[in-house]
């Protein structure tokens, strides 16, 4: 018997391309399976295989549980009761009792040959798998196999993959034995083993596209920095050249436009922009929002967005069918794109520049003339007022010495109230509110103010009354409240 099971284990090892390990690893879970069958269903059993001589024990086993933790007698035994017999045993350890050899007869090495064979087909998958990863093929080529309720099973060498309808290309008709190519979009584990899942609508899909379409991007001389797709409808990706010799736009494009269209095929007739990419993120949104020219663009690093202005010519292509342009552009550079006119543009530095105005003269108590020297000399905020280098604010003109001092000390003084009152108020705020993702000082100092104190406080807003108690934009309030009722759904 020992002979013939390490006969066995070498057999199946070689055939199925898996380690012996694996191999015993199935045999004693087979071993204690069938085991289980002659004694009770209910019962922990352990087999051990000695992978030298092929010669077996087996156990049963009850884990050690605290004594008011302790339910079922058949698994468990009570800590008390376990060092009865072993003084040293602790919670979570196991003990065991030898069993007698068992003849299993014909139906237990049947039983037992299944779960060997299902075992290492698993690990065959898990081998394959493994070995496909190494290889880093995120670029799956297969034949659909089969469709199961709009869902395509692609079979892609020994694997099988799961193409999900919601993965595909709108309007895209696909049939089993059509040959297609889809991006792997993650691995599920499940009972059955790992699944595959592809996508044909993941940005990432179009840029390994392109990879294998351009060889200069496998050779590192060019590099596909990012990509936004509308599915089957309109693409960006935005390029970079490692070589100054290369033009990335036309090296992706390919001679009479073969490259491109190569991709524009597979993706059903989608669309490609090919944008240059820049390191300067003003830059590369205005090359994203191509073919509209820009006219000025203003960028706010806090709120990670920028003020684009186009004339009212190039508004309209700007904005693209449906918004799709400024969308796919802000995809693309992952910065938030306000579109505005240069008449609305004028309108806003208006407002901002009037609600400056009043924040200096009330803030600071001085008349519009002073405000507004302050307001064309480039300051914005108090900060700036308080705590710029003195020798800058001293080559303002209009100031002598004294005036700048006093405009200083006043702006420092009415900031450190501020900063008094909100540490005032944050003593009543919850501190699983200030914890928050997106959370500040200021902003919780507001709410406060506004009878918002604790976490559930503020899930319980609605975007309008946050904007209106906080004074943020609702994207950001949508933001925060869906964080705050996170807890709400563990």
């Amino acid at each position: 018997m020992s002979r013939e099971i390490l006969l066995l284990v070498d057999a199946l090892a070689r055939e199925k391309n898996v380690t012996r390990d694996i191999v015993f690893g199935a045999l004693e879970l087979a071993l204690a399976s069938a085991t289980k069958k002659r004694i009770s269903d209910d019962a922990d059993v352990r087999v051990s295989v000695d992978r030298d001589t092929g010669d077996f024990e087996s156990f049963r086993r009850w884990l050690v549980t605290a004594d008011e933790e302790f339910e079922d007698a058949a698994l468990q035994v009570s800590l008390s009761e376990a060092r009865e017999q072993d003084a040293e045993v602790e919670v979570g350890d196991y003990l065991e009792e030898t069993l007698e050899p068992i003849d299993f007869g014909r139906i237990g090495a049947q039983a037992a040959k299944q779960v060997i064979l299902q075992k290492i087909r698993d690990a065959e998958r898990e081998q394959i798998l493994a070995d496909f990863l190494e290889r880093k093929e995120f670029l799956v080529t297969g034949t659909i196999k089969r469709m199961e309720r709009g869902s395509a099973i692609i079979e892609a060498g020994k694997m099988e993959a799961l193409l999900p309808r919601d993965q595909m290309i709108p309007r895209e008709n696909l049939r089993v034995g059509d040959r297609v190519k889809a991006f792997l979009l993650r691995i599920d584990r499940s009972p059955r083993g790992p699944q595959l899942i592809l996508s044909r609508t993941a940005p990432e899909f179009i840029i390994k596209l392109f990879e294998l379409e351009v060889p200069e991007v496998d050779d590192g001389l060019l590099e596909i920095k990012a990509a936004a797709r509308d599915p089957g409808v309109r693409a960006k990706i935005a390029v970079k050249s490692n070589d100054q010799r290369i033009d990335p736009i036309g090296t992706c494009v390919g001679m009479r436009g073969t490259r491109v269209t190569a991709v524009t095929n597979e993706l059903a007739g989608e669309r490609v922009d090919i944008i240059l990419w820049s390191a300067d993120p003003a830059q590369s949104v205005i090359g994203a929002l191509a073919p509209a020219e820009v006219s000025s663009i203003v960028v706010d690093e806090d709120k990670h967005s920028m003020d684009v202005v186009v004339d009212d010519d190039n508004l309209a292509i700007a904005i693209g069918r449906g918004g799709q342009n400024v969308r796919l552009a802000s995809e693309l550079t992952g910065w938030t794109i306000n579109l505005m006119t240069e008449e609305e543009s004028k309108t806003r530095a208006e407002a901002e520049t009037a609600a400056t105005r009043v924040l200096f003269m009330e803030k600071l108590d001085v008349d519009e003339d002073v405000a507004n020297i302050l307001i064309n000399e480039g300051f914005s905020a108090l900060e700036e007022v308080a705590y710029v280098p003195l020798s800058e604010m001293l080559e303002i003109e209009a100031f002598d010495e004294d005036v700048v001092q006093e405009l200083r000390e006043r702006a420092r003084n009415v900031l450190l109230t501020e900063a008094i009152a909100t540490e005032e108020q944050l003593e009543d705020v919850a501190e699983d509110m200030l914890a928050l993702e997106g959370m500040d000082k200021a902003l919780a100092a507001k709410l406060a103010a506004g009878g918002v104190k604790t976490r559930d406080d503020l899930a319980d807003l609605s975007v309008d009354e946050l904007t209106e108690v906080a004074g943020i934009d609702a994207e950001r309030a949508k933001q925060l409240i869906t964080t705050a009722r996170a807890h709400w759904f563990e």
